[in-house]
């Protein structure tokens, strides 16, 4: 007997999805409910019924899981940022890993997928080196900073997140401060009036350096000299003040050009034993810590020897080919953002790395373009945004014919999808790891090694 809307039922939850939504059956059907934990029992009511499943929202917990811990966050059901602050650190990893691991067997047709245990984080808060926040018009006429509800446009205004260091949070309260007295007026995504969009920030971990840049809809603001006044009394290690002109009808959230204010133009950072320099439109992962551990694993994996040529095809600022480029003989890599481009070259003189060469080019189109030319690295790096390789790229990889293929995924269904056209064309020998870089989010990283399958 199908469900209905504004039915009440008792259930009991024995999983979660990777979106915090704890999931159970009840008369044979799966029923959904947000804030629920594995092992729990509640009473749920039923928001939305569908034919073969249902959502609901949870009205008493009449019998807590073990899993369950209570949030420590003041915003948590509000906002659209964690969806696991309701349940324990290994609960969450759990449901990670096995979220890679369905991906793998349902998507990639992988039987009993050859995974590693996932790697957990240190520090479950305080890891994220970038926050890019809306900025809104406050019922009392100041504005608003914070993070958007799920699944809408609508600000959940916050003084500070438990992801974020502590140098944010009062860069927040700054800015607000300075908008107060100073401001102009908030950007209207309807009208396209206003001028200030959002506050983007971001940290050096191991130096310490902090960015603040301002996306305006225009060339600048008013009174920038008070704003870097105010920036500099209340953010230690504030080493740069930049504004980013997007004049974009756009959700994007980065315009193309930037001025510095004051300050450099980026910041540095180091990792795995080398600096980089981060600008504010270069790539660079958002958890420090967890990414010297995903680049250590793929250089275990990619295991590159003195005579090998070495292909970056999504490389950002260079940081993960870099971090092995000494191994090689050479390094190509291959990127479309052109300052992500010039500071890749940067960050290759910087550290002394004579042996790479940097084009800026769309990962696919490059790769066409190398195998035209006879290129044939021994190994190949992929770190592609969220969409993932894509049919034509995975081909022009596998007719390159590397030894090693070595691919990092923030989205399990596209990794397992890319898995199973490489091993169509001969690459199905994997083995990988999942890796925890956005703990308290539904989101997963994923490390795995492609090489060709044995005759």
């Amino acid at each position: 007997m199908a469900l209905s809307k504004n039915e009440y039922i008792e259930m009991d939850f024995t999983g979660m999805t990777a979106e915090g939504a704890a999931v159970g059956r009840y008369e044979g059907e799966a029923v959904f409910v947000p804030m629920g934990a594995p092992g729990d029992r509640a009473l749920v009511k039923i928001v939305k019924a569908a034919k073969t499943h249902a959502f609901g929202r949870l009205e008493k917990l009449l019998k807590p899981s073990p899993c369950r811990v209570e949030p420590d966050c003041p915003v948590y059901r509000l906002c659209g940022g964690c969806c696991f602050r309701h349940i324990t650190y290994q609960a969450e990893l759990e449901i990670k890993e096995q979220k890679v691991r369905d991906a793998l067997e349902r998507i990639g047709g992988i039987k009993e997928p050859p995974l590693g245990p996932i790697i957990g984080a240190k520090d479950r808060d305080g890891y994220r080196n970038k926050a890019l926040l809306p900025i809104g018009q406050a019922p009392d006429g100041g504005i608003e900073l914070g993070f958007y509800a799920k699944n809408s446009h609508r600000i959940v205004p916050c003084e500070s997140c438990k992801l974020q260091p502590e140098e944010f949070s009062r860069a927040m309260e700054a800015f607000r401060q300075w908008a107060k007295e100073y401001g102009d007026p908030v950007y209207d995504e309807v009208s396209h009036s206003g001028r200030m969009r959002r506050l983007f920030l971001r940290k050096a971990g191991a130096t310490g350096e902090v960015m603040a840049c301002v996306v305006v809809n225009g060339n600048g603001l008013h009174h920038e000299p008070e704003l870097v006044d105010a920036m500099r009394g209340a953010v230690p290690g504030l080493k740069s003040l930049v504004i980013n002109s997007n004049r974009e009808r756009t959700n994007v959230a980065l315009g193309g050009r930037c001025r510095t204010v004051w300050g450099r133009d980026s910041i540095r950072d180091r990792l795995c034993g080398l600096e980089f320099e981060i600008s504010p439109l270069s790539f660079y992962q958002v958890n420090r810590d967890q990414t010297e551990k995903l680049y250590r694993l793929a250089a275990e994996y990619a295991a590159p020897e003195p005579g090998d040529l070495l292909l970056d095809l999504y490389c950002g600022t260079g940081t993960i080919g870099l971090s092995m480029a000494k191994s090689a003989g050479k390094l190509i890599g291959v990127e479309v953002q052109p300052q992500a481009v010039e500071n890749a070259r940067e960050n290759a003189r910087r550290n002394g790395i004579d042996n790479a060469e940097f084009l800026c080019a769309d990962a696919a189109e490059a790769a066409r373009e190398l195998v035209r030319r006879g290129t044939r690295p021994q190994v190949v790096l992929l770190d592609p945004p969220r969409k993932g390789c894509g049919p034509k790229l995975v081909e022009t990889v596998a007719e390159m014919g590397p030894q090693r293929v070595v691919y990092v995924s923030c989205d399990p269904a596209t990794l397992a999808r890319d898995l199973r056209q490489f091993a169509g064309l001969g690459y199905g020998r994997i083995k990988g790891r999942p890796v925890d870089m956005f703990p308290g989010t539904g989101h997963v990283e994923t490390i795995v090694l492609i090489q060709k399958k044995t005759s």
